[in-house]
């Protein structure tokens, strides 16, 4: 079931392509019953979707650039000598069949996906899409596991109550978590720009008892401390902990591919060492968010958002 190409036949991966499968693994139906008889356990599933966003769009590119890159990597780390191959049976599960300017159609259809793959044992790795594409995810997370925890990385947010009327816009997935079931005290918001959020979501947050982990903190702290605590505090008497990651928390120098370039971001090694904290939390589900391939240079983007996964699937993996 899992990728298992010889190490000799890698420079072979990056010329003859891989059929447009993450990592290499096989295709696999998104239902409970394929899922479990080929004992798949982390499956990816690319959300196409940047319908409900109020910036650049291209996110709806990011599945497609994601999976094209990973063609660049190994399921094995030679720095570390984990091999995901020796922890995961990890299959691609295609698309979510996205219906073009029906938002509540698509994300029905995603709801009822990622439920297949919770039912069928499995950690969904969701490839979005912009950040509306949560909103399906974490509403299938809560039906799932009945204590929740929520962490979301981000230069934004995301609690806006609604966006012109429109309550599945990429704004608000952690306003939609909590009407979902996650306990607010449960939820930890990392990574934050000061300068790119308005007053009504802050007081959202203040609100509702949301923990809030600013950019300012990583600076001052460093990545892997806020990561342990923002770990502890989501995985504190939860059942799982969801991750939903957005490439626009990384400072724009590093991750130009995306709707809202951020100055002042996390760098690269921030954001890599904060997700290797971060999977350490007993992460039960996973989505990275807003990658924008027309505006990415030579791929840095989505290259990076592959690591990143990786990174996390790792640190689950050996807790």
């Amino acid at each position: 079931m899992t990728s298992t190409i010889d190490d000799g036949k890698f420079s072979g991966w990056l010329h003859t392509g891989t059929g447009g499968n993450f990592m290499r693994a096989p295709r696999v139906a998104p239902n409970r019953d394929d899922l479990r008889a080929a004992g798949v356990t982390a499956a990816v599933l690319g959300f196409p979707w940047d319908a409900m966003c109020i910036s650049r769009t291209g996110t709806n590119h990011g599945p497609h650039a994601i999976r094209e890159a990973s063609d660049q990597f190994s399921m094995f780390n030679a720095n570390t000598g984990v091999d995901l191959d020796e922890h995961y049976t990890l299959a691609d599960c295609g698309d979510v069949p996205i219906v073009p300017g029906n938002a509540v159609t698509t994300m029905g259809r995603a709801e009822a996906t990622v439920d297949e793959i919770l039912a069928a044992g499995a950690m969904p790795v969701t490839l979005g899409g912009d950040h509306s594409i949560t909103i399906a995810c974490v509403r299938a997370f809560a039906k799932q596991y009945d204590n929740p925890g929520l962490i979301l990385v981000d230069s934004h947010f995301d609690t806006a109550l609604e966006v012109g009327g429109e309550e599945l816009s990429h704004c608000c997935p952690i306003t939609r978590a909590v009407d979902a079931g996650f306990d607010p005290k449960k939820i930890v918001i990392v990574g934050t720009n000061g300068w790119m959020n308005p007053r009504n979501e802050l007081q959202y947050i203040r609100d509702h008892g949301i923990t809030l982990m600013p950019i300012e903190d990583i600076i001052e702290k460093g990545a892997a401390q806020v990561g342990r605590e923002a770990r502890a505090i989501a995985g504190d008497g939860t059942d799982s902990v969801y991750l939903t990651f957005d490439i626009d928390a990384i400072d724009g120098s590093a991750a130009p591919g995306t709707g809202v370039s951020a100055p002042g971001g996390m760098t690269s090694r921030e954001a890599i060492a904060l997700m290797a904290e971060l999977g350490r939390g007993g992460l039960g589900g996973m989505d990275l968010v807003e990658v924008s391939p027309p505006y990415d240079h030579d791929g840095i983007t989505s290259r990076l958002a592959v690591r990143l996964i990786l990174d996390a699937l790792a640190a689950a993996a050996t807790r």
